[in-house]
């Protein structure tokens, strides 16, 4: 399809992607549900929206045509467009570029007659919309590089570099939960102003020119769309993020106030405290300290050794009682 979204689920729940565009080819399609409505019956009245079945879904499905079938036939289609440009000639790449464009609406319409809309089939579309646009451009730079001026065969390549980058804001913020639909420049406009571009090909270079200066403009939208949408959700994060530090902050702050305020607070003594304590000192006072610290040792060796001798003396004496 145009946009690459066959049969995703919309917000309301319901498989609802590209319904006006399938109402316009098909019509037995409400546009309100996007599902197959029913002829009144005998005597009944003609309601609004009232259609009579999927008519070009339904014949397609009928012939053995499936969804996945018609989006690979758009692919051969855009390659085909993108060699028939790239050889100059031009009335067939917009009939082509046409039926290409008209593809990529059928295998929605197939898929809704058929009951296989599903994640993987919207998933090979937008892949295909990607590889389409590819061979478009690339059949343009083709003609452009032939022509007298070969630089400007970059136009085409910028113009695919910035709805490559359309198309990846879009699904980034989706998988975000944002939403990044529309824009002045979606794929469908890009095609028809390319198609128009190739109708008048005197001035191709000007309107490929307008069009890169357009899809630049609607990748700026949705980069400011999506960035409006994620700066409350920032804003309440940091907010909860204050709230919850200055909360914490203060119970720390009352817990010390409170001992101090009455007097039994003390400031326990650990070795790490100790250490820090220590370190801050002058050389001189940890010098004494170590001299201390020695005499203390030398001190305790000698009473030790004192201790010792008077034990082993009381024994001799004891033992010679004895004898």
């Amino acid at each position: 399809m145009i946009d690459g979204h066959r049969g995703q689920p919309t917000a309301d729940g319901k498989d609802d992607a590209h319904v006006e565009d399938l109402a316009a080819l098909d019509p037995g399609v409400s546009i309100a549900t996007g599902a197959p409505t029913l002829a009144p019956g005998p005597g009944e009245p003609a309601k609004p929206g009232i259609r009579n079945g999927f008519a070009i879904g339904s014949r397609l499905v009928r012939l053995g045509v499936s969804a996945n079938q018609v989006t690979c036939l758009g692919i051969v289609l855009a390659a085909a467009t993108g060699v028939c440009i790239g050889l100059g000639h031009m009335w067939i790449g917009i009939v082509l570029l046409t039926v290409g464009g008209l593809m990529d609406t059928l295998d929605g319409v197939v898929a809704k007659a058929a009951g296989t809309a599903s994640k993987k089939g919207a998933f090979f579309d937008s892949v295909a919309d990607r590889v389409a646009d590819a061979l478009i451009f690339g059949g343009v730079a083709w003609y452009l590089a032939s022509g007298t001026d070969p630089r400007m065969a970059l136009l085409p390549f910028a113009i695919l570099g910035v709805s490559t980058v359309i198309s990846y804001e879009r699904a980034k913020a989706e998988s975000l939960g944002f939403d990044a639909k529309g824009g002045l420049m979606e794929r469908a406009e890009r095609l028809i102003l390319l198609g128009v571009a190739l109708l008048f090909h005197v001035t191709l270079v000007p309107l490929l020119g307008l069009l890169l200066a357009l899809s630049a403009f609607t990748a700026v939208q949705r980069f400011a769309k999506v960035w409006r949408q994620a700066s409350p959700e920032l804003a309440s994060s940091e907010s909860t993020r204050g709230a919850w530090r200055r909360g914490r902050v203060e119970s720390r702050w009352q817990a010390w106030r409170e001992p101090r305020a009455a007097g039994t607070r003390r400031r326990a003594t650990t070795p790490s405290r100790v250490r820090a304590r220590r370190r801050d000192e002058p050389l001189g006072v940890r010098l004494r300290r170590v001299l201390a610290t020695e005499r203390s040792g030398l001190r305790r060796t000698q009473v030790e050794a004192e201790r010792r001798s008077l034990v082993r003396s009381g024994r001799r004496r004891q033992t010679g009682t004895d004898s």
